[in-house]
């Protein structure tokens, strides 16, 4: 039989057989391979085209959708001749093999698997084939971070075998991909090549929140922190400066000397007020309540405590130290100047500290707050109606009169002569600045005692913040879980958090919402769980019977975005967001008392 050849003459069938016989070279690196032409040759890549091939010794009629290098055959060195064909084709120079793919044949039983029960859907319109994708992967360097796994079905497919609790496999296992949180991302257009996501960073226990600064630490007594705010420095200089005024006309031989006599006795005069604060936070330690800090500043001194006394009798006596103990120190001080020649540098300090405690001593024991006479009012309220609000609302509008109250009398006292200085001399700059800080005065008055009043608001709701309440339902997964199936499990029982466990059920890590949100859509099904989770410490584990300020306290000793909550037995109960905790909190402040 002869058959036209590619070069138009006829080729008789021994060349043909010869042709058949010869074993042809492989192909190059990335390039299909081209099957043995004779019949008993093994199944090729493309069995939709040797559907269409006739059996027997001859050539398989190739359409010309092919390339070039599907038409050739290199036989031990030496160009095989051209295969017959359908029709005669004109006499041309082979070209060479090409390395670039010509328009894809339909896609390969062997290369896209069929779609799974649990894995991802993938799409029927067949794309472009990537040379790169046929290259085994290399093997990641020592120490690098594990890398997704591979994406080629060949090697490892996420939908070959995850199943649900129940043990059957689902038919769409990442088909619900905002139910647990906003995880949508932004679509890629087909055919693209995917870059891997980076893997996150290795999980790190939280770190305890910095200690709050509020200017120069100074020292720590009893354990707290003493800071000098930045304003002292401004009242220290005016300190100096009215204080200099005063000694020029008691003491006028000092000369210049007189501001230096004047800075001491700024000093002096805070380090008194920082006794008052430490007497406050003596007895508040006392009474085991926590402390955070002391801070000098513009007007005085501040101890934050961090909760309220539990009775109204020990809400009284940690008020009550401060005033007492500058009272006291008014006292010595009047007793050392009582030795001291009056007139002198030394009695003119002491005199001068003996009066600023006084002060300091009858201006914190007026009854309204944020002033410790304030908080005694409290105190003597709540011990008589039994209700801490009831105090608080009485002592604060108290406060806000006391407010009123400084901003008009302290002028009229001051012109008056009442507090010992002559009407006369009262004019002028004297009369601005005597109504400057009686305004400055009535406002810090006035903004204490407002923020008493909501802070006591906001202590009446904080029993509404239970740990129980605000849990979300949590899954457990295991490690290895990829994401897609992890947020299917979850979005099918109605749960919002995962918790990784391990193989004896135990809670190793906590699924962070923010990495969720991080991943792909397309990239979850190799994602596992475990490489978006952060490991959990003892402060991250809640009670689920906490509430009010002992949950706050509890969080605050841990920060962290989720925290898991367990029952009294150990079981897990579910999972708290820092986040929801945050949306009640300012629930409950907005709601009217």
């Amino acid at each position: 039989m002869v058959e036209s050849g590619g070069s138009g003459r006829p080729r008789p069938a021994n060349e043909e057989r010869a042709e058949q016989a010869t074993e042809p070279m492989a192909p190059p690196s990335g390039t299909p391979s081209h099957p043995a032409p004779p019949a008993e040759a093994p199944a090729t890549r493309h069995p939709d085209r040797d559907e269409a091939r006739p059996t027997g010794a001859q050539d398989p009629v190739r359409g010309q959708q092919h390339s070039a290098g599907d038409d050739q055959h290199s036989v031990r060195g030496e160009q095989q001749p051209d295969e017959p064909t359908a029709r005669t084709r004109p006499d041309a120079p082979v070209p060479p093999r090409q390395p670039a793919p010509e328009p894809t044949p339909p896609a390969e039983p062997t290369a896209v698997p069929a779609p799974s029960d649990s894995g991802p859907q993938l799409s029927a319109t067949p794309e472009p084939e990537d040379p790169s994708a046929q290259e085994p992967p290399s093997a990641p360097a020592p120490g690098a971070p594990p890398a997704a796994p591979h994406t080629d079905p060949t090697t490892h497919h996420p939908g070959g075998g995850h199943r649900t609790e129940a043990g059957t496999p689902h038919p769409h296992a990442d088909h619900h991909p905002r139910t647990l949180a906003h995880t949508e991302a932004t679509p890629t257009a087909p055919g693209t090549p995917q870059t891997p996501a980076a893997p996150p960073a290795t999980p790190r226990p939280p770190r305890r929140p910095p200690e709050p600064r509020g200017g120069l630490l100074m020292g720590r007594p009893f354990g707290v922190p003493v800071y000098v705010a930045p304003s002292w420095f401004l009242v220290a200089a005016l300190i100096t400066w009215v204080f200099g005024g005063q000694l020029e006309r008691v003491l006028p031989d000092l000369g210049a000397a007189r501001y230096l006599v004047s800075l001491f006795f700024a000093v002096a005069f805070y380090a008194s007020v920082l006794i008052h604060e430490l007497a406050h936070t003596v007895a508040a330690l006392r009474f085991k309540l926590p402390v955070r800090r002391i801070q000098l500043q513009f007007f005085g001194g501040v101890s934050e405590i961090e909760k309220e006394a539990e009775t109204p009798g020990r809400e009284f006596v940690l008020a009550f130290v401060g005033p007492l103990l500058s009272l006291v120190l008014a006292g010595l001080f009047y007793l050392a100047m009582q030795p001291v020649e009056p007139g002198t540098v030394p009695g003119v300090l002491l005199a001068g500290l003996m009066v600023s405690n006084l002060i300091v001593a009858i201006f914190n024991l007026l009854p309204g707050l944020p002033l410790d006479g304030g908080r005694m009012l409290r105190a003597v309220v709540w011990k008589l109606t039994g209700k801490p609000m009831s105090g608080t609302v009485a002592a604060a509008w108290v406060g806000r009169a006391l407010a009123v109250t400084v901003l008009i009398g302290l002028p009229l006292l001051t012109q008056s002569g009442a507090l010992g200085s002559h009407a006369e001399d009262s004019v002028g700059l004297d009369t601005v600045t005597d109504a400057l800080l009686a305004a400055i005065l009535a406002a810090i008055i006035w903004t204490g005692a407002g923020n008493s009043l909501r802070m006591a608001r906001l202590r009446e709701h904080l029993p509404e913040l239970r740990a129980r309440n605000l849990t979300r339902r949590a899954v457990p997964v295991e490690t290895d879980t990829p994401l897609s199936e992890a947020l299917r499990r979850a979005n099918d029982a109605g749960a919002r958090a995962l918790v990784v466990v391990d193989a004896h059920g135990e809670p190793l890590s906590l699924v962070r919402e923010a990495a969720i949100v991080g991943v792909p859509e397309h990239r979850r099904p190799w994602v596992a769980v475990s490489g978006l989770a952060q490991d959990l410490t003892d402060g991250m584990r809640v009670s689920a019977e906490l509430a009010g300020e002992d949950l706050l306290d509890v969080l605050r000793a841990t920060p962290a975005t989720e925290y898991l909550v367990v029952e009294e037995t150990g079981e897990i109960y579910g999972v708290l967001s820092a986040a929801d905790v945050e949306r009640a909190f300012v629930r409950a402040m907005a709601r009217p008392s």
